[in-house]
């Protein structure tokens, strides 16, 4: 998995809609404030600034253990609510009391991404911006990042549920980059976190789909899914987890070649992938340790394979374009966002 980034370390400052907003009777004035409501958890949850014990918060929250869990949990009370109010806001969106009273709220998130510099010693740097879908396209990235969070979080136990939760992840991320955050680029020239950009939700989309992938392939493995098929699977990945995912795509080809008893063809395959991954080493320690890992196992492999032809079977290798080229296979796809709101009617003062 993509431990390089932590994307649901997202920040807020307190919105309360019910002292912006004037509600024209009480169905509304009860809306705004169950909001304000579910907003107040969530913003103590991510900001670290709740007072309630574990215990009392698992209560709360029916019983769940998971803090992830618990966090989903409060979105979901929140987003359909938040929904209604902004299908309800876009009737009247050029009316002047609605545009100062969007403004009044001061809609105000951080970045998970530029936070994590290690020059920003006054604590993270908060971008405001006047529009509801703002609000509405930072919650749903908390979500889906939270739904990422989740799915390495149950990696462990249950490989079926932590693929599907970050393709649901990889849905909502697409949701973002087509369907909220463009309208809201061409609609203020203001500064924005990367986050509140149809090109990192689309990056996150992909690494999603290839963390499910990679995911799928594992539950392949422990099946007992023959190499050629396994091999297949990986390369499929290959754009979204670049050259570690090529080194064991061409790692299960060749295995599957000496099978075909193509040991020759299976040695000059490893060769080859050997000397460019070797190429592709990355910077960052974390991943060189991974990356060296990958490269211990084919070489291993190929001493095995070069051993073997050269006591019993004395083939050719194989060079350049006399190599077999593996076509990837992609196998799961997004799971559609579809957003959901509480219908019922509101009604200002305007």
């Amino acid at each position: 998995m993509l431990h390089c980034l932590q994307p649901g370390k997202l920040q807020t400052k307190k919105i309360i809609f019910e002292d912006v907003f004037s509600a024209r009777d009480s169905a509304t004035l009860e809306h705004l404030k169950e909001l304000s409501s579910r907003r107040t958890v969530i913003e103590e949850s991510i900001n670290q600034s709740s007072f309630i014990t574990e215990a009392v918060a698992r209560e709360m929250s029916g019983g769940l253990t998971s803090h992830c869990l618990r966090d989903l949990q409060k979105l979901e009370q929140y987003l359909p609510l938040l929904e209604n109010l902004i299908f309800h806001v876009d009737l009247v969106c050029n009316n002047h009391y609605v545009v100062r009273w969007i403004s009044e709220l001061k809609i105000r998130w951080s970045s998970a991404i530029i936070s994590s510099s290690f020059f920003n010693l006054r604590g993270p740097k908060f971008f405001q911006i006047d529009n509801l879908r703002y609000e509405l396209g930072t919650t749903l990235y908390l979500y889906a990042a939270l739904l990422r969070e989740r799915a390495i979080e149950i990696l462990p136990t249950d490989l079926v549920q932590s693929a599907t939760l970050f393709r649901e992840a990889a849905g909502v991320f697409q949701h973002l980059a087509v369907e909220i955050f463009p309208s809201l680029q061409s609609a203020q020239s203001v500064e924005r976190p990367p986050e509140a950009t149809p090109s990192i939700c689309t990056v996150m989309s992909l690494i999603c789909l290839a963390e499910a992938q990679a995911v799928t392939i594992r539950k392949a493995e422990e099946k007992g899914t023959t190499v050629g098929l396994l091999a297949k699977l990986q390369c499929g990945i290959y754009s979204s987890c670049k050259a570690l995912h090529e080194l064991r795509s061409l790692k299960y080809l060749a295995e599957s070649l000496k099978i075909a008893e193509q040991l020759g063809v299976a040695v000059g395959v490893l060769r080859d992938a050997l000397i460019n991954a070797k190429k592709k080493v990355p910077g960052e320690e974390s991943w060189r340790s991974i990356f060296g890992e990958e490269i211990d196992a084919a070489a291993d492999v190929l001493r095995k394979f070069e051993h073997e032809n050269d006591f019993v079977w004395h083939e050719k290798i194989p060079t350049g374009d006399e190599l077999p080229r593996l076509q990837g296979n992609k196998i799961v796809n997004a799971i559609p966002c579809n957003p959901k709101r509480w219908e019922r009617e509101l009604s200002f003062k305007i």
